[in-house]
């Protein structure tokens, strides 16, 4: 009796057993269907909606590689071959859509078309009401030394605080920019820009005024609007960035053709305060057009520091840095000094000084165009090096002008070689940034440095020409040897840079 007892019990626990091995597979079957469905619908999940929840992961090629040996032996251990090769495929499908998702690569720039050269045609008008505003700002020197009975040098304070401000906010803006708060920098800029403009048409009889309206308020509408621009055109190109960007900045001659022709026919037929006036209203029309055609290229970065450090442990982009601080301190002194010079050394009337300062701006458009283009053949830093240097010796050569004819050469010259260095500039930022994502902080960065060069430039100038009773050798000597200096620093970042390249070696890569 015990021992039939024993039996069927043993008999039963063999008889459940089976059952148990078979809920056990049915379970093992059942959680790989579902993770395969599950795979197979995050699949077909719409492309918007991976790109937000990847972004969030910020996940990149090496991030997920060490994972795929662990999904490998898994697979392995699951048994079924004909399943396991079909998980496999999805889950590498999958790891492939995340990784090029995280990156958010939207292909590289289209380098022409519609759009593209909209943006340039866009960023042209900026520069126009920007730099094209700095550039006639010899036209205010002379009318205000004359109007306020001030000498040149606190009146050239208005400019430089103009020009500094638009380099010293360029790291907060540029950063900004990359965040992808374009439009809200730009608009802030434009209000700053256009209220500058109308309050600098009533304060025409003050110094202060002048001082908070041209120099304050002007500055930090340009500081807004300059940089981020720049930032934005030289993302829509490659092959072509130093000639879209040489356009773009050639905005400043076209400013610096408009505005001194208006001050020359306005001033006295409706007065200074109608000319201003009439100049923000066209400030008012560009600006609105650049808004609605400029657009943002690349995702926005929203992590990162303001400022990134770790950019001056590349030499080559230190010694660019230095090299551009010294060339902006001694490029503008000829646009704020060469209509007082033409005055007071050979006898100029008012409206042939304001001449000057015409074919100093006019000659600038082809030379912020042309040089540019071989630029982007050889490099904008190869052509950046022999224009700084030639820009140097050519202030020194002006201490030997006393004639008219000869100031008008020297003009022409000159000219050409500043246009130049003013568009190739930001070329050759953009020729040492290989993540497009973080264009516009390392530009604002350099511009930044360069605000405290063009803040104390044109002053240090001015002081130097009063010390010296009017004379204008010192500033000459002074601001030719900075554009030599700077040269220099170039041609250290050409060398480091040139060292780094594995496309040449020597004086043959492409900077």
């Amino acid at each position: 009796m015990m021992g039939s007892l024993s039996t069927s019990t043993h008999g039963a626990h063999q008889v459940m057993d089976p059952e148990k091995d078979a809920q056990s597979t049915r379970s093992t079957q059942q959680g790989p269907s579902r993770s395969t469905s599950d795979i197979e619908k995050h699949q077909g999940q719409d492309g918007d909606s991976e790109t937000d929840a990847v972004s969030e992961a910020a996940l990149d090629d090496d991030e997920i590689s060490p994972y795929q040996p662990q999904h490998q032996q898994q697979r392995q251990s699951d048994g079924a071959a004909g399943e396991s090769g079909g998980l496999s495929k999805i889950i590498s499908r999958v790891l492939t859509k995340t990784s090029t998702k995280s990156n958010w690569n939207p292909g590289p720039p289209p380098d022409g078309g519609l759009k593209a050269w909209t943006q340039v045609a866009c960023g042209h008008l900026v520069v126009m009401i920007t730099w094209g505003f700095i550039n006639s700002f010899g036209v205010f020197q002379t009318y205000y030394v004359s109007a306020l009975s001030r000498p040149p040098s606190d009146i050239s304070w208005i400019g430089s605080v103009q020009i500094f401000l638009l380099f010293f906010i360029g790291t907060v803006t540029g950063r900004l920019t990359d965040a992808g708060y374009f439009r809200h920098i730009f608009l802030a800029g434009a209000a700053f820009q256009i209220l500058g403009i109308f309050t600098t048409a009533v304060a025409s009889t003050s110094y202060w005024q002048l001082f908070l309206a041209q120099g304050v308020c002007i500055g930090l509408g340009n500081g807004c609007l300059f940089c981020p621009t720049m930032a934005i055109v030289s993302t829509y190109f490659s092959k072509k960035r130093a000639l879209a960007i040489g356009i773009t900045a050639a905005g400043s001659a076209t400013g610096g053709l408009v505005f001194p022709s208006m001050m020359r026919e306005l001033l006295p037929r409706v007065g200074f305060a109608w000319t201003l006036r009439t100049i923000g209203f066209i400030a008012v029309l560009c600006l609105g057009l650049a808004f609605f055609g400029l657009e943002q290229r690349i995702k926005p970065r929203k992590a990162g520091p303001v400022v990134e450090w770790s950019a001056f442990l590349e030499l080559e982009y230190t010694f660019y840095a230095c090299g551009s601080f010294f060339c902006f301190l001694g490029v503008y002194f000829a646009f704020y000094y060469v209509s007082s010079f033409s005055r007071d050394v050979t006898g100029l009337s008012y409206t042939d000084s304001l001449n000057l300062l015409l074919v100093l701006n006019g000659v600038g458009l082809p030379a912020r165009i042309i040089p540019n283009h071989f630029a982007d053949r050889v490099g904008p830093i190869n052509v950046f090096i022999p224009t700084a240097a030639a820009a140097g010796v050519l202030v020194l050569c002006w201490t030997a002008v006393r004639t008219t004819l000869g100031l008008y050469i020297w003009v022409v010259c000159y000219g050409i070689a500043a246009g130049a260095i003013q568009s190739l500039f930001p070329a050759g930022l953009t020729s040492l940034t290989t993540d497009l994502r973080k264009a516009g902080v390392r530009m604002g960065m350099v511009f930044t440095i360069n605000s405290f060069a063009t803040l104390t430039g044109p002053p240090i100038a001015g002081a130097i020409i009063s010390a010296a009773g009017g004379r204008y050798y010192g500033a000459q000597v002074f601001a030719g040897s900075t554009l030599i200096i700077g040269s220099g620093f170039m041609v250290a970042a050409r060398v480091v840079k040139g060292r780094k390249s594995e496309d040449a070696t020597g004086w043959r890569v492409r900077v």
